[in-house]
């Protein structure tokens, strides 16, 4: 609207990304659920587009397709792709857009009341709730809505992840260095604890490049030990991203008024057993990971669920939960982690 009126005067239809991916299928136009919330354009309470935020923006509501609950089974492969392929009619079902309302399908809990983290490239940390929490804490916290399957809310806070350490290993890898995920594990679990810190959402460390560099001239700036070696730098982000995991649980748990004695972890982050450990640690819950592929494994749940092959999201939770392997962590310095957060909001609040 801004940049390109012209192309907003042109448009029929507005279809967010796995949504014109179900339209290439199926040649169906909706706008699934998850995705859709992510967009900031619904109302969060009613579940239908904001003619309140539309209008404000002027943008013309008739280029907004149907919304749809997710797991909506939209129709069948297009018949030119199944003469073209060789395919029989499938079924097009409009699962989770959104990953990580795939993935939050996947949490292996049998509660009703539980908090998860998400931990891959950016990590999301929240819980699943009945209806969205939308006052002064809330926002004040920077949590968000977002729209679930059977149209609960995730009441989320978004989290820089391990894009920090991945971006530090393509570093590595352009100076000539080809470490493992494994490898930089290990080096960080022999490197010294507490030394530095970094608060991981800083804007520095959003855009990619020479990451190790900006975490040094951030160690600099705040009067820190600065992380020369490759393992201080690993060992610098992990325990940084566990305080930061404290923190957000903190302030959700303030919105709620409530806490939760564990935390399941799910996602990619969970192969590095140093940052589940530390984790633990610095939140004081007990920490239950798996399973990895959470995105994955919800995403056949929420199908499985369309076809009525599963007959409620309890008991998907409960057949992801008996498949997968579960790895608990309990704390085991919370008392030195809790120390040492106080060192960090300091850090950090600079």
């Amino acid at each position: 609207k801004q940049q390109r009126p012209e192309v907003l005067e042109r448009a029929k239809t507005i279809l967010f990304m796995p949504d014109l991916l179900n339209y290439f299928l199926s040649g169906v136009r909706s706008a699934e659920y998850s995705i859709a919330s992510t967009s900031q354009m619904l109302d969060a309470k009613q579940k239908c587009w904001s003619k309140r935020i539309l209008e404000a923006l002027a943008l013309p509501d008739c280029i907004l397709p149907e919304l749809i609950p997710t797991g909506t089974r939209i129709g069948t492969l297009d018949e030119s792709l199944c003469e073209e392929l060789g395919l029989e009619p499938a079924e097009v079902i409009a699962v989770a857009g959104h990953d990580t309302q795939s993935a939050m399908v996947a949490v292996p809990t049998e509660q009703q009341e539980f908090l998860f983290l998400s931990c891959g490239t950016w990590s999301l940390l929240g819980t699943e709730l009945a209806e969205p929490v939308i006052n002064e804490a809330s926002e004040r916290a920077n949590i968000t809505n977002e729209g679930g399957y059977g149209g609960k809310a995730s009441f989320l806070k978004n989290i820089i992840g391990l894009w920090l350490i991945q971006e530090c290993r393509r570093q590595w890898m352009r100076e000539g260095h080809e470490y493992s995920f494994g490898e930089l594990e290990q080096l960080a679990g022999a490197a010294e604890p507490f030394r530095s810190f970094i608060h991981p959402d800083a804007p520095e460390f959003v855009p990619s490049g020479n990451m190790p560099e900006r975490i040094r001239d951030y160690c600099r700036r705040t009067g820190q030990p600065v992380p020369e070696s490759v393992g201080a730098v690993v060992r610098c982000i992990d325990e940084s991203l566990a305080m930061r995991y404290h923190q957000a649980a903190v302030e959700l748990e303030e919105c709620l008024d409530r806490t939760y004695p564990r935390l399941h972890m799910i996602g990619g982050g969970i192969q590095s057993q140093l940052l589940c450990q530390m984790t633990a640690d610095a939140c004081g819950k007990e920490v239950l990971a798996g399973p990895v592929e959470a995105t994955v494994l919800g995403n056949i749940a929420l199908q499985l669920l369309s076809v009525g092959a599963i007959e409620s999201l309890r008991e998907a939770r409960r057949i992801i939960r008996d498949s997968e392997s579960i790895q608990a962590y309990q704390p085991q310095e919370a008392e030195r982690w809790q120390e040492e957060y106080q060192r960090w909001e300091a850090v950090t609040s600079c």
